[in-house]
This record gives structure tokens, sequence and C-alpha cells, in this order.
């Protein structure tokens, strides 16, 4: 849109999906932006998205200069659980249509294909490791609860994840002696993890290399961007932009995550009794995830739940103290 003499696009990110969507979704956005025939480009913000989409600028060719209140470790992307999740709660399905599919599609497959760019690097930014899926009982998924939409009525969360299967390997079940959990069922799977302190460094450096510049900023309102010498902004805020924007569309989903110290061994995932937990080489992230994808559905309060995070723990602690079956 046009505010003042400035051309924005407006490009917030992906809910959980931010890491996961983050390339292919600048691949979108980025020549809607240099259209305006702009040699200079303005992101606002420093997370996942705005430090994807200024390299993905400057790869095409502009000058860019990232303004932000905030950097690696203070922006939210950096409380992010870093592992692929493409379609996790990226829209409301009743808000989306067959084009909005395709563009989702299309991201995903895009951000895949530049993330396997990052594999191998020294500190491994971006690499695959395992995941557990566990039950103390087989397990049967049924449909997912319908969520409470804040002005009314309900809706579902978009997911098309089916047509992206190919990306990944497929999850299998193990039997007993396949594995060291003790619970009656075990599904494993292996995705995408980012390790996000070791990423965030690796595009800061990535964009500071090829010429960028970071100004601090704080913008308080759509008129503050007449303080950028830049014709033309990306505004890359995420959810800070229902503030900066009034933009009540941008619906906050409140997650608490516990950090336990990085330990030699555990780098795979475990999702157990509600609670997820990834171990990365930056950390072990534990996350409860409450009994469906509503569980902190518009709640905006970020006042870290200590007794959330302790109870994470105390599941996993819990599980971890029990002994495998013996192999039938």
């Amino acid at each position: 849109e046009t505010i003042g003499s400035k051309q924005v696009l407006h490009h917030y990110g992906h809910g959980g999906s931010g890491w996961s969507l983050s390339w292919g979704s600048a691949l979108e956005a980025v020549p809607m932006a240099l259209a305006t025939g702009a040699k200079e480009i303005a992101v606002i913000g420093a997370g996942a998205i705005g430090l994807t989409t200024a390299i993905t600028a400057q790869r095409m060719g502009a000058k860019v200069t990232i303004y932000a209140k905030e950097r690696f470790p203070d922006v939210r992307s950096a409380r992010a659980t870093g592992t692929w999740s493409p379609a996790s709660r990226v829209a409301m399905a009743g808000a989306t249509d067959a084009a909005f599919t395709e563009k989702w599609e299309r991201m995903t497959r895009r951000s895949f294909a530049v993330h396997q760019g990052f594999l191998g690097i020294a500190g491994n930014p971006v690499e695959w490791t395992d995941r557990y899926g566990l039950s103390d009982a087989p397990s049967v998924r049924g449909p997912s609860s319908p969520i409470q939409m804040p002005g009314g009525g309900t809706d579902s969360f978009f997911n098309q994840e089916e047509r992206v299967r190919d990306l990944t390997p497929r999850p299998e079940t193990l039997l007993p002696g396949q594995h060291p959990f003790p619970v009656a069922d075990v599904r494993k799977s292996t995705s995408l993890t980012f390790n996000v302190t070791d990423l965030g460094r690796q595009l800061e450096s990535d964009f500071l290399q090829a010429g960028g510049h970071f100004v601090p900023l704080e913008l308080h309102g759509a008129a503050d961007f007449a303080k950028l010498k830049e014709k033309t902004i990306i505004n890359c805020t995420g959810y800070g932009a229902r503030a900066l924007m009034k933009d009540e569309s941008i619906t906050p989903v409140r997650g608490q995550i516990a950090w336990l110290l990085p330990q030699p061994g555990v780098d795979y995932g475990v999702q157990y009794n509600h609670v997820s937990m990834l171990g990365r080489r930056d950390g072990i992230v534990v996350q409860p995830l409450g009994n469906d994808e509503a569980y902190g559905f518009n709640v905006a309060d970020e006042t870290p739940d200590y007794a959330a995070a302790q109870e994470g723990v105390a599941t996993l602690a819990q599980l971890f103290a029990q002994k495998a079956p013996s192999p039938a």
C-alpha cells in the first residue's frame, strides 16, 4: 500500500511456520517490492522473515538496510521451537482458498530447497534429526476440535501437509526392541531441525557480507515510515505489526517453552502426553502442547508461565524414569 510517499509491502510471517516458510515467502514478496523499480529497499524487522527477505532482495540486486528495534537473540523468532513445520497454524481454513493453497505449497517447496543449502555448514544451522511420537497405547487420531474465533463462530487451522509429504521420509512404526522408550506405541519420523542460535548468526553474517546494514530504530506507527530514506519498504515486523499497523487480523498464539542445557546424544525429538521435546545443539526445547491446536489461541499474554514449563519438564522426567519393555 501507499503510505505517505512510501510504497509499503507487508510481509508478516506465518505463525508456527515462520522459519519453515521464510525463504519461500521471501521469494513471493521481494519481486513485488522490486516491481516498484526501487534499487534500495528498507526492511523493517530482523527476525526470521526480516533476515531472509533482506538476503533474498540482495540476491536479486537490491541494496538493503534493515531497520529494527531488536536483533537476535531478542527477536521473537529466536524463541521458535526449531522444527520443520510448514503447516503449523499458518492461517484459518475459512480464510483460505485454492489460490492460497497453491501459494503455500510453492512457498513450502522453495523454502525446503533453500534450507538444503545450509546442511553441512559449520555450526549445523540446519540438519536432519529424528522425531519419535510416543503413546502409552496405540493411538487413533481423531478430528480436531473446532476453534472458537474471537469474533464469534468456529473455524479450524489450514493444513495441507499431504501435498508435500514427498519432501520428508514417511513415518514408521517401531516394534519393541527397536527403540528405548517405555511405551506401547512408537512412531519414528525424520525432519529438519533449525538450530536457531547458529542459523540467526549465519543469516546476519550473510546479510552483512553482502553489503547490508542494520540501523537501530523503533517505529510507533505507520507515520514513522516517513523517517526512512528508502521509498520502498518491506514491513517484516511479524506479530509486532498487530500494534504497529493496528492490524487485528493478526491473531496471537501463545506457547510456553522451557530450555534445558544441551546434552551430547540428545539430538532427536519426542512428543509424549501433550508435551514436545526437541534436542538442538543450542539447548533442549520443552514445550507443553495442550490437548489440541486451540491451545494458546488468541492469548496475547507473553508473561513466562513457570508452572507450565515445570509441568512439561516433569512429564518428560516421568517418561525417561521408566524402563523400556522387553521385546516379545
